[in-house]
């Protein structure tokens, strides 16, 4: 079933309300006033699940992050300011930050955070603009008794220097875990202070063989068993690795961003989604080292629209099915009113060989393509090595469509890639209103197509001939390939 502009306004809406109580930087101002109690706690809420598929995807739950204990506020905490039944939290009048961008304000915005949490009514975390707060790995945990809004109209930086960190928490910055209901707003900037992370020698561009180990570098925001999640009009930057991820979520909304890191920086990709159903992602800029929209296995429903990507790696499914994972399902994706600019990639859907599970009701809609070099793209052949044989089975890719994706594309690649694997093909591809002329030069490149089923219902620049009709028997009614019925 298809996340249809209707579904992702209605989860707008819903997020909205929920945290229609919330103030900007602007109008919750200090006032010494004592908190006036409430009557009612406001328990977590949840966000309604899809209306089809009924159960989510069968995954793997990803670890989770180590919490501290539980921060209580110690007697005598200063008594929160107020404004028009909110409570605020102002992380320097109340709880000491120095917002000089050196002190380590860690303990003053974490204590910021478990008082509030521990109110039974709406508050605001506030660390005001022109302010500089160096905040250290923590977790922020829920369940808060109300809903807690992070107004950030500051600076948060993390520490520069990877020999800083803790051993055990290198993976790692802001966590925010089982933190139901949180926000996170303002005209603030998150710093994640990247550049001596990305230059560590076991990095892949600088001659390392992988990421792991010794090279495990922090993600800078990551949301993990949070539902009705709001990310608002913040900017980001510079993450020694992904800048946002949200893990086992349910009502993500996101909206507004402004994620940028060099071009070169590895590993660096903006939005990051997994094992998460109900995401909203709109009216973002991304510009980064890597994927600039990710989604993982186990992601259900997801609507993503007027975004802008570039340079970077495109928006991605993927990649789906390493060889020892668990079976990867991703369904019910929309990609709407997107820029991608100077990328690798364009709209991106990859797997390895050897994988099961599935990939199906995707789509790609009105996608501008600015000298792209891979503006559509299928990849079931994907591997980091030279060593990947191919398999006798793969993630099944059904129904995808591509319509309205105009631009230009570097010629190094075809504009139009569809690698699908020999034992588990393609099926169900549609192509429409699709023109992608190359960005130098006068002639347009054939696509590439091995072993995928689909038509082009209108005709498309250039030709599409090499898709097969119909669909392989050997698929048709194979319902072990599919996560869904």
């Amino acid at each position: 079933m298809e996340f249809t502009t209707r579904t992702a306004i209605a989860l707008l809406l819903a997020l909205a309300v929920s945290s229609s109580f919330l103030c900007d930087g602007v109008h919750c101002r200090h006032h010494h006033t004592k908190h006036t109690s409430h009557n009612s706690s406001h328990p977590p809420s949840h966000a309604p699940g899809p209306a089809s598929p009924s159960r989510a995807p069968p995954h793997a739950r990803p670890s989770p992050p180590a919490p501290p204990p539980s921060t209580n506020p110690t007697p005598g905490a200063p008594a929160p300011a107020s404004s028009g039944g909110v409570a605020v939290y102002d992380v320097v009048k109340d709880f000491g930050a120095a917002g000089d961008g050196v002190t380590d304000d860690t303990d003053a915005i974490k204590t910021a955070w478990d008082t509030a949490c521990q109110d039974d009514g709406p508050g605001v975390v506030l660390a005001a603009a022109g302010y500089s707060f160096l905040v250290h790995t923590t977790v922020f945990t829920g369940p808060c008794q109300g809903s807690v809004t992070i107004q950030l109209d500051g600076t948060i930086v993390a520490p520069s220097d990877p020999n800083t960190w803790p051993a055990n928490s290198k993976r790692n910055w802001l966590v925010f875990y089982q933190a139901h209901g949180v926000s996170l707003r303002g005209a603030g900037l998150i710093d994640g202070k990247g550049q001596k992370w990305w230059d560590l020698p076991c990095k892949p561009h600088r001659g390392g063989a992988s990421t792991h180990g010794s090279c495990d570098s922090p993600v800078a925001l990551r949301f993990f068993m949070s539902n009705n999640v709001t990310v608002q009009d913040l900017k980001v930057q510079n993450s020694p690795e992904f800048h946002f991820r949200f893990d086992s979520c349910r009502g993500v909304l996101v909206s507004g961003l402004s994620i940028s890191s060099p071009a070169l920086s590895p590993n660096t990709d903006g939005i990051h989604v997994e094992n998460t159903q109900d995401v909203l992602i709109t009216n973002s800029v991304v510009s980064n080292g890597d994927d600039c929209v990710s989604i993982g296995a186990g992601t259900l429903n997801v609507h993503i629209e007027n975004i802008t990507c570039g340079p970077g790696h495109g928006i991605s499914i993927g990649s789906l099915g390493k060889p020892g994972s668990s079976r990867a399902c991703v369904a019910n994706v929309t990609v709407r009113n997107a820029v991608i600019r100077h990328s690798d990639n364009g709209v991106r859907i990859k797997t390895w060989q050897g994988g099961s599970g599935s990939v199906s009701s995707v789509s790609f809609e009105n996608v501008r393509m600015d000298a792209v070099r891979n503006p559509i793209m299928i990849d079931q052949y994907y591997c980091l090595s030279h060593s990947c044989e191919n398999a006798t089975t793969a993630v099944f890719v059904s129904g995808v469509t591509y319509a309205g994706i105009r631009g230009t594309y570097d010629v190094r690649s075809p504009p139009i890639h569809f690698g699908c694997s020999d034992a588990v093909p393609c099926t169900n591809i549609t192509l429409s209103d699709v023109e992608l002329l190359p960005a130098s030069g006068d002639t347009v490149d054939d696509p590439f197509c091995w072993n995928v089923y689909g038509n082009a219902s209108t005709p498309t620049v250039p030709p599409v001939a090499c898709l097969i009709e119909g669909v392989p028997r050997n698929v048709e009614d194979d319902s072990s390939l599919k996560c869904y019925s």
